[in-house]
């Protein structure tokens, strides 16, 4: 989030032919076996799946876009240290973009211990990792660039002129980079790799930021932070298909995110103080679960079952259980904080979210939600990105994984 005036969705195949298509997959991208029918069946049940998922109603998923391990289970491949190869060997860090120092902290997420400071652009709002997991993007918002760093290596590219770079997504199938131009009121689409506009989006609602995309990746659902709304854009026509303003006065919606069946959408809003619920197929009035004072960042568990939901304005993180679409707890930062965007450690043990308003990091146990440590960085820390973490491909923002 920002102020105003700074410059931010199978048809069913034979068994024989399905596992086989995956264990190709699988073993081209260095995941675990696709799982078996009582497993799949049991994940499913994990999962509260009851309706008809649009993978199994013959809905054709994105050109180009890697199947699902599990139909059932968007983060099927985010399992706990299931790190890709072409990640396997990166220096396990914490990059934290602090938009009011313009630099970004590394940490080692071993010790606690800044090990470098990295001078970037002007206001640095999210560290972004690219669909093939090679690069690091710094979306320097009011510095109009993209700072690319090699994880592998640590080395800092020249800095990529892209114009409002709030937030930065991409297509399932990678081939474009969606930039959410949020002053600009554009979705930009560019080529993924060279960042090279293909085709921007004028919106009419204002302060475009988080999105997330439906299974079969042929839309996203986008927030409107300073208008209050929501947008629902085709994928592979680049086109808005649909938009709605939420029911609350002075709605901020935040950061999207999918159940792990992929029926169930998630907002948070922090002035609503809590998670806008709704069917991203058919695009629903949202209703809202209250969770705490100016919930922000959503987050997803290593086996899929909780949503960790950061409340920025009292210090705290509700877990929601995926299954009952329930509250089952609250966690709170000892001597309070902001907690903000982040990630989960690729073993799933911790949770990593910056403080926003206090210039330091909070590392949580994610089986008992005490505060591990808070670590200083520099002003303002943002976007929060935890790397290598599991998964075949980025879909951006601090690490979609699928």
């Amino acid at each position: 989030m920002r102020t105003p005036t700074s410059r931010r969705s199978r048809r069913s195949l034979s068994s024989a032919v399905l596992a086989a298509a995956l264990a190709v997959l699988a073993a081209a991208c260095g995941s675990s076996s696709p799982q078996s029918h009582a497993q799949a069946a049991k994940k499913a049940a994990i999962s509260g799946q009851n309706a008809v998922h649009p993978l199994e109603a013959g809905v054709t998923g994105l050109p180009g876009m890697p199947p699902l391990l599990d139909p059932d289970d968007v983060y099927a491949a985010d399992r706990p240290n299931a790190l890709s190869p072409v990640v396997r060997n990166f220096p396990q860090l914490v990059y934290v973009p602090n938009t009011e120092s313009n630099t970004v902290t590394v940490i080692d997420p071993k010790t606690y211990k800044v090990v470098r400071t990295i001078p970037v652009g002007l206001q640095p709002q999210h560290v972004v990792p690219s669909w093939d997991l090679k690069t690091l993007w710094v979306n320097n918002d009011v510095g109009n660039s993209l700072t690319p760093i090699d994880p592998a290596t640590g080395k800092v590219g020249s800095p990529v002129s892209v114009h409002d770079p709030y937030n930065l997504y991409f297509t399932p199938n990678g081939r474009y980079a969606i930039v959410m131009a949020s002053l600009d009121r554009q979705l930009v689409f560019r080529d993924a790799h060279t960042m090279a506009v293909k085709k921007t989006v004028p919106v009419s609602c204002y302060g475009v930021n988080h999105a997330d995309f439906s299974p079969d990746g042929r839309y996203f659902i986008v927030s409107c932070e300073f208008s209050g709304e929501l947008l629902k854009v085709d994928t592979e026509k680049m086109e808005v298909i649909g938009q709605q303003r939420l029911a609350f006065d002075g709605a901020m919606p935040q950061d999207v995110k999918i159940s792990p069946n992929g029926r169930t959408w998630y907002i948070a809003d922090m002035v609503a103080n809590g998670v806008w619920v709704m069917d991203g197929d058919t695009f629903s009035k949202p209703k809202l679960l209250r969770t705490g004072a100016g919930a922000h960042g959503l987050y997803v568990s290593r086996d899929s079952r909780t949503m960790y939901i950061s409340n920025r304005g009292e210090g705290s993180i509700s877990l929601l259980d995926f299954r009952t679409g329930k509250l089952t707890g609250k966690w709170h930062i000892d001597g309070g904080g902001s907690p903000d965007m982040g990630g989960v450690s690729a073993d799933g043990k911790v949770l990593w979210l910056s403080g926003r308003y206090n210039g330091e990091v909070y590392a949580l146990d994610t089986t008992s939600g005490k505060t591990l440590a808070k670590i200083p960085v520099g002003a303002g820390p943002h976007g929060l990105c935890v790397y290598p973490q599991p998964g075949r491909y980025s879909l951006g923002h601090t690490g979609i994984f699928r």
